[in-house]
């Protein structure tokens, strides 16, 4: 980076990489955003369940989506974003964890998507079918969950995520997401890798007074006749294309300098992003311990043991049905 590019942005430190969110504010248009890249961290949680190329597309949006969002997050606590509908991927599941730890799953009916593709409907849309989009944030016990619900209308997640906004906070924003694969030099095995940028319209009475997103509900409606500001930030933004989103090369800084150098753009420290479930031996066995009846740990027995794999990172805990029997 140069150090005129450095000054624009208000750099003192090396660019970010992969696996991570940059925060940053375009004060003349009135607008904050985030962007995010995301290498490594999502190769893996895709990878590991070796999903068909249209449904690891779905669930690298939905992951990009939660890694904005959820990054936003100002406590410990879990940010969840899923879908569920009556298409071929009937379910997508993202589990942010505050403030940096992601794992996804998605369920899809191996079938009804070959069906699917094989008469050329694998649009988001076509894939989703019909239902819900659900973003809950859970800051842990004795606390009330807060929980936004939209219907899953438009043709890509981007739109859903648009509706939600304008429905359940009130507040302008525009989302672009993109996921693809790129073929590393001297690996033949191609890498999924992610990328997208949400910005928000400020109120007028500035960003010292915005709630941090999501989900508290405090803002105040705005006149559909939008400022110029926020106007010039989404046709900027227009500009980009998916290429540019899921580039290896090029940083968040670069892409944001790309488009707001004109402008002014003023970026901050990137909060990295690990790919980590959050799965335990401890978690699972005391859920069996509790939610089930010494009979039911009998039936789920195969040959003297309970198997339990995690639909997120694929890891099997086994446990002897027996030895609840002390311990509860």
């Amino acid at each position: 980076m140069t150090d005129n590019l450095m000054s624009s942005l208000g750099l003192d430190r090396p660019e970010s990489g992969d696996d991570a969110v940059v925060p940053f504010t375009l004060d003349k248009l009135d607008t904050r955003g985030r962007t995010v890249r995301l290498g490594d961290a999502l190769d893996t949680i895709l990878s590991r369940h070796n999903y068909p190329a249209p449904v690891a597309r779905l669930l690298g949006e939905a992951v990009v989506l939660a890694a904005l969002i959820g990054s936003s997050l100002k406590f410990e606590g879990r940010f969840i974003l899923q879908t569920q509908t009556d298409g071929p991927v009937s379910l997508l599941v993202v589990d942010f964890d505050a403030p940096d730890g992601m794992r996804g799953y998605a369920r899809f009916d191996h079938d009804a998507l070959v069906k699917a593709a094989e008469e050329g409907r694998t649009r988001p849309a076509e894939l989703l079918g019909n239902g819900h989009l659900a973003m809950t944030i859970d800051q842990g016990p004795n606390t009330e969950r807060y929980q936004g619900i939209v219907a899953l209308e438009g043709n890509s997640l981007e739109e859903v995520a648009h509706t939600y906004f304008m429905q359940s906070e009130q507040i302008p924003t525009q989302v672009r997401l993109a996921v693809a694969e790129f073929t590393r030099k001297g690996d033949h095995r191609p890498h999924w890798r992610a990328g997208g940028v949400l910005i928000q319209h400020l109120p007028e009475h500035g960003m010292s007074h915005v709630a941090d997103l999501p989900g508290d509900g405090n803002f105040d409606a705005i006149d559909a006749d939008a400022p110029d500001g926020w106007n010039e930030a989404k046709a900027l933004m227009a500009t980009l294309d998916d290429l540019e989103l899921a580039d290896p090369d090029l940083t968040s800084e670069r892409l944001l300098f790309r488009l707001y150098h004109e402008t002014g753009v003023r970026v901050f420290a990137p909060l990295p992003m690990v790919e980590r479930c959050t799965c335990s031996a401890d978690s699972i066995e005391a859920m069996l311990g509790t939610s089930f009846t010494a009979e039911d740990r009998e039936e789920m027995a195969v040959d003297g043991e309970i198997e339990v794999v995690c639909e997120f990172c694929s890891t099997a805990y086994h446990f002897n049905p027996h030895q609840f029997d002390v311990k509860h």
